[in-house]
């Protein structure tokens, strides 16, 4: 019984949808997830696993114990176990706004507050959930997700979705998910991403200096502040977009205003670029077509990265007493919590 009671949290913290067959596809995915796993020590020495897979999973391993022994993270069953799901993604996460307004949808559960997006492990039901969303009227984006966290409910295993990426971006997810299960708010999905996201970049720029690899370092650094360009440019837009639905005038002039922003970022994307030696990892986000939802999950992992990072530097880089000022950030009310983490401050790249 309380195995099926953890499950039905699981289902909750997911998505959030009110639904018996939401529930039941959520519980019926993450069954198979566990059901395909098996300890990555008896993987690696499997020959019938493609070489490129055992040594990949025998850096997972070393990251690992790099996340438990020098980031501090939860030391526990999680990604010991490898599944193969023969699939790209392991999730499709459901992304919803109103149409003049970058305010994600929400979907709130007694367990685990509210979240901003709804995540299905089939893309035809994710589809089929999002078409029902944009004939409400609402702007939609379906978003591919590589990995998850059950926040320590469940020993999460290392998954096929994972390992598609580079090494250091193996890392850095295996970071950001640990940090999931260090802390968790109830109910404000920025906030956790956010601090996910502050520890996957810290904890993979302190892993390749460990190592030494200096190429690889140059590489990472390049990527993050990439990506940090890629998310200013997202987070300038959805600022300007907000700022043009609060303007008082009719909905045909906001929805004029607003396919024309849309066209623009795409164009200052394409000049941005330019300035990248031919790095097109955003080529695909960028070839859809836009609307506010695709704002709306840029805001949800980088919102209060900035501020966080803040923090980092206030505690001297020292990972536990960050850990215990974001607790305490943790324990605020959100409005609170918001008003403290809405800083200008940047730490330089290191």
């Amino acid at each position: 019984m309380r195995k099926q009671l953890l499950l039905l949290s699981l289902a909750s913290s997911l998505t959030g949808c009110g639904t018996i067959n939401f529930y039941w596809q959520a519980i019926g995915g993450h069954l198979e997830v566990l059901t395909s796993s098996r300890p990555i020590e008896e993987v690696i020495v499997d020959d019938r696993v493609p070489a490129a897979t055992r040594a990949k999973l025998d850096y997972v391993r070393d990251a690992r114990r790099f996340a438990v022994e020098a980031l501090a993270l939860p030391d526990n069953g999680s990604y010991q176990n490898y599944a193969d799901l023969e699939r790209p993604f392991v999730l499709w996460n459901v992304f919803a706004t109103p149409e003049f307004s970058v305010t994600p949808k929400e979907w709130c559960f007694v367990m685990v507050g509210c979240v901003t997006y709804r995540g299905y492990f089939n893309r035809d039901h994710a589809e089929a959930f999002a078409a029902q969303l944009r004939a409400d009227g609402y702007d939609v984006y379906v978003a591919g997700v590589a990995a998850y966290s059950t926040l320590g409910w469940f020993s999460d295993p290392v998954l096929n979705t994972m390992l598609r990426r580079s090494d250091a971006e193996v890392a850095a997810l295996l970071f950001h998910e640990l940090a999931h299960q260090k802390l968790y708010v109830k109910g404000d999905t920025t906030f956790n991403e956010s601090f996910a996201t502050v520890i996957e970049l810290e904890g993979t720029r302190r892993w390749l200096a460990s190592h030494n690899d200096e190429a690889a370092f140059g590489a990472q650094r390049q990527r993050i502040a990439r990506h940090r360009e890629f998310t200013a440019l997202m987070l300038d837009y959805r600022a300007r977009l907000a700022a043009l639905y609060r303007i008082e005038e009719s909905d045909a002039d906001k929805r004029a205003t607003k396919q024309a922003l849309l066209a623009q970022i795409k164009q200052d994307y394409t000049h941005l670029r330019s300035t990248w030696d031919g790095d097109t990892r955003y080529d695909k986000f960028f070839d859809q077509a836009f609307n506010n939802a695709h704002f709306a999950a840029v805001g949800a992992y980088h919102g209060y990265v900035d501020g966080l990072q803040a923090v980092l530097v206030e505690n001297g880089g020292d990972l536990v007493a960050f850990y215990r000022a974001a607790e305490v950030l943790a324990r605020l009310p959100s409005s609170e919590r918001a008003a403290r983490l809405a800083r200008d401050s940047r730490p330089a790249d290191r």
